[in-house]
């Protein structure tokens, strides 16, 4: 079974970078999609990015585009998320989510996606003056 773990949040600034990690253990062979989330207080959780297997990628968020981009480390089972120019509104709890046996990232995604099987905790980013 895929497990995954997010790391890397924390409080920053204004105009500051942050750059989340997801680490996957487990079953970690076959084809999955990993898409970072976020979930800011009092509203609906938000898929920003995806990646495949592949290394293709699809945003899914336009208020991070130009901000963030997703990447992975196959040889280290991990999938980040490197967000720079970080606004107050980018706070929020950010999770990453694995939907396994997909081959390619979706087209759209909904907040809280049933497709997606497994969910890390969530790490949270504050972004403070």
């Amino acid at each position: 079974q895929l497990q995954l773990a997010e790391s890397g949040g924390g409080l920053v600034q204004p105009g500051e970078s942050l750059r989340l990690s997801c680490v996957l253990s487990g079953s970690t062979w076959g084809n999955y999609v990993i898409t970072w989330f976020r979930q800011a207080p009092g509203k609906d959780p938000e898929g920003l990015l995806c990646i495949s297997s592949a290394g293709g990628t699809t945003l899914y968020a336009d208020s991070v585009k130009g901000r963030f981009t997703i990447s992975r480390d196959n040889a280290k089972n991990t999938v980040y998320l490197q967000m720079t120019s970080l606004k107050p509104e980018d706070t929020a709890v950010y999770y990453c989510a694995a939907d396994f046996g997909t081959i390619k990232c979706h087209t759209v995604v909904a907040g809280k996606d049933p497709r997606y099987e497994t969910w890390g905790q969530g790490t949270q980013v504050t972004v403070s003056s």
